[in-house]
């Protein structure tokens, strides 16, 4: 039987060590406890930032000491709980943070409207007499620029103390889908019992045997039926959450309030869209390459994620996949290449899939930690691409780390998103350029296809239906379940025009945790489009190309993400370097069209 182990049944090198942050819980609890004093030494700064320079600093870098406390905290709560998501000790060690932090954003929450209300004149002459505030330049810059987006103090102060609050329905959603739920086993094409779990559901959609990945694909999301109600008040809930908070800060809509924090025009938004559903047919061609390259007059929804390939697919073990990554990032530079193979062997990376650990896949760390990895590793091509992917995450933070200070150092998840796809181009091409067996190449040109397949088109289509039910909401209509398989279906039935749906895909969006996190995926699809602009660019450049991106990342969080790709030579503004990346698809599609043909 194919069962998931249990933690300890892994060796120690493929588990994240978490004692660089904390040698254990006990050491956790004594550093919780050294926390009220730097909150009360935020808090003691309400109604003097107006007070002189000096003053303002000493806040400042109080707001500093406590938030690299509670980051560092809150970092090893995060990955214990990720773990294993049955462990209550972990769960209670990652609600405390979150009210803990809560505590701090109320005790910090006058920062904001007393910076705005400070007169022009009166900052410059403090930025004079004290110098040392120029590095919170861009900081004072993006508080100040929102001013008419920022509620009273006291309002302020009841938002802040909502902190445990908001957001809590990605938790339940966390907690329902990865520690209650369980998924039925179903036989796979020798008669042994198999798993399914969320962790392993794509892997076996790519098995080559169709009745058997039929079975999988109506056993996993008939047992979504079974939470339809609960699902559907939480994303209603998490919507509703998101349009009222817009609300309460001014704003037109909730895509506004979401894109404005980082100086993100809504143009860049529905550019995306619009450009995307114009240029649909590139994705139809992909999934009539698919037909034809597995011999179906029709495509199921059981069908999208095999391979073009013949054969089965490629196995990849997670060695042989590290050596792979840490090879493709040369052209990126020898500082960046020997810093990847160093995450590696210090055991950033926790492996392989263990019962009760969070599904999916995640860079996470702080300013004063390293940026772990958690992996769920399925021994495919799959993997090692997103192995690759949260490494570019993990890097971005190294740079921005070591080029910022803690303030200007924490980067917008619109950049994140180019630097960690810039990472699975450049495998990509390393791949194809050190692999000549036809059989292989058209198994890693599948796995390109399907990257922009589902990086570009469908996390489009997830933001299409992201911007669609909070439409609902802001309009005072009722967001329930039916409603949500309507506008769903609605949009898979524009884009996957070739295969023939059924009811079940209809239901898709009870499953993707990123529908809590406020207009997120939107970033995935400009992301994947502005890496391949600049891999096109190192490529034809070489190292001029490689260190104005190197540059971008360092940026971290120093700049607004337009002016940070902008740095890396791409305007994000323009639709240009989206329908560049669709053409790069279609030339794809063709190219294993002929691939195929050879065979």
């Amino acid at each position: 039987m194919d069962t998931v182990p249990e933690r300890d049944a892994i060796d120690a090198q493929y588990r994240w060590d978490l004692t660089s942050i904390y040698v254990d819980a006990d050491a956790w609890e004594a550093a919780v406890a050294r926390v009220p004093p730097l909150i009360e030494a935020v808090a003691a700064g309400e109604g003097e930032v107006d007070s002189s320079g000096e003053r303002l600093l000493e806040i400042l870098e109080a707001r500093e000491r406590m938030g690299r406390q509670l980051e560092q905290l809150g970092s090893y709560a995060l990955l214990r709980a990720a773990e294993d998501t049955r462990d209550q000790s972990a769960q209670a060690m990652k609600a405390r943070i979150a009210q803990i932090r809560t505590e701090a954003a109320t005790a910090g929450s006058y920062l904001r409207p007393e910076l705005i209300a400070l007169e022009d004149a009166t900052l410059a002459g403090f930025i004079e007499a004290v110098p040392a505030l120029e590095r919170y330049d861009h900081y004072l810059h993006a508080v100040r620029r929102l001013a008419a987006h920022t509620c009273s103090r006291e309002v302020e102060s009841v938002l802040a103390g909502l902190g445990d609050v908001m957001g809590g329905t990605a938790e339940v959603f966390s907690l329902l889908t990865n520690a209650d739920m369980r998924f039925p086993e179903v036989s796979d094409p020798s008669g042994s019992a198999v798993e399914i779990t969320q962790g392993n559901f794509g892997r076996l959609q790519r098995d080559p045997d169709r009745p058997f990945r039929r079975r999988v694909y109506e056993a996993f999301y008939g047992e979504w039926e079974g939470v339809r109600n609960a699902l559907g008040a939480a994303l209603r809930t998490s919507v509703t959450e998101d349009v009222r908070m817009a609300e309460t800060r001014g704003y037109d809509s909730a895509l506004a309030a979401a894109l404005d924090p980082e100086a993100i025009p809504t143009t860049v938004y529905t550019t995306l869209i619009e450009t995307v559903e114009d240029r649909v047919d590139a994705l139809h061609a992909h999934l009539e390459l698919k037909a034809a390259a597995l011999d179906l007059d029709t495509l199921r929804p059981w069908d999208l994620y095999v391979s073009i390939g013949p054969g089965d697919p490629p196995t990849m073990d997670y060695d042989t996949a590290c050596e792979h990554i840490i090879a493709a990032v040369a052209p990126l530079g020898s500082s960046y290449q020997t810093a990847v193979a160093a995450g590696l062997e210090d055991r950033w990376v926790d492996v392989y899939e263990t019962r009760g650990k969070r599904s999916g896949a995640f860079s996470a760390g702080t300013y004063d930690t390293e940026p772990f990895i958690l992996m769920n590793w399925q021994e495919d091509l799959a993997s090692m691409f997103t192995l690759a992917h949260e490494l570019g995450h993990s890097m971005h933070s190294q740079l921005a780390n070591e080029a910022q200070p803690w303030h200007d150092a924490d980067y917008s998840i619109f950049t994140a998103e180019v630097a960690s796809t810039v990472n699975e181009t450049l495998l990509l091409r390393h791949l194809l350029a050190t692999h000549e067996a036809p059989r292989f190449r058209l198994h890693l040109l599948n796995e390109f296809l399907e990257r922009v397949r589902s990086t570009l088109f469908r996390q489009t289509l997830f933001a299409t239906f992201e911007q669609q039910i909070h439409e609902v909401v802001e309009t005072g209509e009722g967001l329930t379940p039916d409603r949500c398989d309507d506008i769903y279906g609605a949009l898979k039935e524009r884009y996957y025009a070739p295969v023939d749906l059924d009811a079940q895909i209809r239901t898709e969006w009870m499953r993707i945790p990123h529908f809590y996190y406020n207009f997120y995926v939107y970033q995935y699809a400009t992301g994947i489009s502005a890496a391949m602009a600049i891999v096109d660019a190192i490529e034809a450049e070489g190292e001029p190309a490689a260190a104005a991106y190197r540059e971008a990342l360092a940026l971290g969080g120093s700049a607004f993400p337009v002016e940070v790709l902008a740095t890396a030579g791409v305007d994000v503004t323009a639709s240009g370097f989206i329908q560049t990346a669709i053409d790069s698809y279609g030339d794809a599609v063709e190219t294993a069209h002929a691939a195929l043909q050879e065979l």
